[in-house]
């Protein structure tokens, strides 16, 4: 009976994907587990495109009180809840899952990670400069633009070499995103203190981003969303040139943590520790 008991208590969240075996949410998230000494689990959750409705229709019954979401279903699965908030709508995408009031609801959290890793990586960034250059237009370059937006920034010049994606922002978020060409960079990297990198250049695999950071001016800040490798081409050029340098890891943990309270009823803490666990499994399966 009692081992019934226990059962039935187990939290259950889960990372939804396809593929999504590479996931490292569950790694995270059970690094919180044991830290905080709770009955509970998060498990991996490999699911079709064509198999999401049924799987959604019978999540609760599945024994889960929520979940992550990754590609490629932040944006179909909105379809199968019940109420998005603000953040989520305003992204066109959901990676948070729980229930509320026997409603299904979506989040985006990557905003807050986002935001949360910059102001512990750069504490006062948001007071160094008032326009910031973002690198691609991407769906993280969505959470990128909105969370400087709702922090504050009066520009924020989204460039990509497809000028079309990078308009397309431009009229999601309105009359303060500048969307710009490539060529349009050196100019607009002269006139902000804040680069942010949301292209995949640069990750394990891909080719470097090559471009110049001499015209960033001293004090600037680069932000790479990229984590692996953990020390990207453009964070190295941004130390040679005394720039502060912000790697994307911090954006991973960060934006793991509401939905971690709302699963499982604790507020983590985003620690050494966990950056150290997180960073020994990069380095362990990306020698």
């Amino acid at each position: 009976m009692r081992e019934r008991i226990m059962t039935l208590q187990l939290r259950k969240a889960c990372i939804i994907g396809y593929p999504v075996k590479h996931s490292r949410s569950p790694l995270l998230h059970g690094h919180w587990l044991h830290e905080y000494g709770l009955d509970g689990a998060y498990e991996r959750a490999e699911v079709a495109p064509e198999d999401l409705a049924s799987f959604m229709a019978g999540f609760a019954g599945k024994g889960y009180v929520g979940g992550n979401v990754t590609v490629p279903h932040k944006e179909s699965i909105m379809a199968c809840l019940d109420a998005v908030t603000e953040t989520a709508q305003a992204m066109g995408a959901v990676n948070t899952l729980w229930f509320e009031g026997g409603r299904l609801c979506g989040d985006n959290t990557d905003v807050v990670g986002f935001l949360a890793n910059l102001d512990e990586g750069a504490p006062g960034w948001d007071a160094r400069t008032r326009t910031v250059v973002v690198l691609g237009a991407g769906g993280a370059a969505k959470a990128v633009v909105y969370g400087l937006l709702q922090r504050g920034m009066e520009r924020v010049a989204v460039v990509n070499r497809s000028f079309e994606r990078a308009d397309a922002l431009r009229e999601r978020f309105g009359s303060r995103v500048l969307a710009a060409p490539w060529e349009a960079l050196p100019a607009l990297l002269g006139e902000t203190k804040l680069l942010v990198n949301t292209t995949s250049l640069g990750m394990s695999g891909q080719p470097p981003l090559a471009i110049d950071l001499e015209p960033l001016p001293s004090g600037a800040v680069v932000n790479d969303i990229v984590y692996v490798p953990l020390e990207t081409p453009l964070l190295t050029a941004a130390r040679a040139r005394g720039l502060l340098a912000v790697d994307g890891l911090g954006m991973l943990l960060h934006q793991a943590v509401p939905g971690f309270e709302r699963w499982f009823g604790v507020r983590p803490q985003v620690s050494a520790a966990l950056r150290a666990h997180i960073v020994a499994d990069i380095v362990r399966t990306n020698p």
